[in-house]
């Protein structure tokens, strides 16, 4: 780990906390927030922990034009004992410097940056909200900042943190969302930025997320971009079917985000012994599962819900029930055990858990 030193300027004019039962996501932001600079020349330097508070660039900040920009998202949880413990933050800084990678944003050294989070967190600690199911979010990025009006990789960017308070996903408990398969659309393709955790992947989803939405449907279904007939991304989550038994995903191919609740849920399944399979799923697999009764469950997984049950799902004019618009049994359990370990209720027999 490169070592780095991180001046602290604490805020003189703390924020009032907002009732557990008004926190909706990522609307409310702590007293603080981390920032870090990047010089071709000089790499990364001036590390900071400030009031959060905006920030100024030009408007020839080459993020505006072309599009550097990278994000991470993970949560801080307090315990029952009264503990604040990450999961698995090691994984999302990983990722985050594979989406540098693709990008072309230098590396940053993702040990440094698990103990600037830690950091954050102990100067923001009463931020983390202690009612049942609520959680303090993290946003990681880092931007583009040289003022440049040139396609070339920036010389000049910020890695920043800032956090947000968050309430219980589920409210009155978790009820199947209804999913609408997109036709037109695509999210991503084999080479593109599937696999990086890019700001661009999120706004060219928004069209088929309006286009749910017009119909009923609380998200979209994404295809691949190439035959537009394999599974790939359920909204901004990894999809997961029972059949007959036995857990399919789609396989890591380059266009699909790997999460980390994704892996999570694969190696709960594993030690649990129920067959779990990563490949390829052609949509018209799903749908003949359903004709036949074998299709059991189906559930998106992603940082913030961590499991979605799907209850139904549109493709053309078919009209797919899964379960009966029920929660199953094996969503269920993921969901307990996930959660379970997250908030320190179920043991961390995988070694998932930081403590802060």
């Amino acid at each position: 780990m490169t070592t780095y030193q991180i001046t602290t300027e604490l805020s003189t004019n703390r924020k009032q906390k907002t009732p557990a039962e008004q926190l909706g996501f990522g609307k409310i932001f702590t007293d603080h927030m981390f920032v870090m600079d990047y010089e071709d020349g000089k790499g990364w330097h001036n590390a900071t922990i400030t009031p959060y508070a905006p920030i100024t660039l030009s408007p020839a900040a080459m993020v505006f034009h072309y599009g550097q920009a990278v994000f991470e998202g993970l949560k801080a949880y307090m315990t029952e004992d009264g503990e604040v413990q990450l999961f698995r933050p090691d994984r999302n800084f990983q990722r985050l410097n594979s989406s540098n990678a693709r990008l072309c944003i230098p590396p940053i050294d993702e040990d440094f940056a698990l103990e600037a989070l830690k950091e954050l967190l102990r100067v923001d600690r009463e931020w983390v909200p202690t009612a049942p199911g609520t959680s303090l979010y993290i946003r990681p990025f880092i931007i583009a900042t040289e003022s440049y009006l040139g396609v070339n990789p920036a010389k000049s960017y910020k890695f920043m943190i800032i956090m947000s308070p968050v309430g219980s996903y589920y409210k009155e408990g978790i009820n199947p969302v209804k999913i609408l398969v997109e036709q037109q659309y695509v999210r991503a393709v084999v080479g593109g930025t599937g696999e990086a955790k890019t700001a661009g992947n999120y706004a060219s989803s928004l069209k088929g997320s309006e286009i749910a939405a017009q119909q009923g449907y609380s998200q979209t279904l994404w295809l691949d971009g190439k035959e537009n007939k394999y599974v790939e991304e359920v909204g901004s989550m990894n999809i997961f079917f029972k059949i007959s038994g036995k857990v399919i995903t789609p396989a890591l191919n380059g266009s699909i985000l790997p999460g980390i609740t994704r892996d999570s849920m694969i190696e709960v399944l594993k030690s649990k012994n129920i067959p779990i399979e990563e490949r390829a799923i052609a949509f018209e697999e799903v749908v003949e599962a359903a004709k036949n009764g074998t299709l059991e469950e189906a559930f998106g997984t992603g940082t913030a819900a961590v499991i979605s049950p799907v209850g139904e799902l549109k493709w053309l004019d078919d009209v797919i029930s899964v379960n009966n618009g029920q929660i199953g049994e094996v969503t269920q359990m993921l969901y307990d055990t996930l959660t379970g370990i997250q908030y320190g209720k179920v043991a961390d027999t995988f070694g998932w858990t930081v403590k802060i």
